[in-house]
């Protein structure tokens, strides 16, 4: 495997990385779901990015909803 391709698997799959540091099971599922759509995608130029910004969206709205928890009131 080269370089570019682990590169461009790791970008692709940077939500579902992210979501996995949530505590809620729906965005993990939600981010693999967008993140292999993403892969599948990625073959026709810019195709990916749309699933790409979403899996984004919803891995932070994930983890930013754990931090708030977690804060002391």
């Amino acid at each position: 495997m080269t370089a570019v391709a682990a590169g461009t698997l790791l970008v692709l799959f940077l939500p579902f990385g992210l979501a996995l540091a949530g505590q809620a099971t729906m965005p993990k599922m939600l981010c693999l779901v967008v993140s292999v759509l993403a892969l599948l995608l990625s073959v026709e130029k810019y195709a990916a990015v749309l699933p790409w910004c979403i899996g984004m969206a919803i891995a932070v709205i994930s983890l930013r909803a754990r931090f708030c928890q977690r804060r002391p009131v």
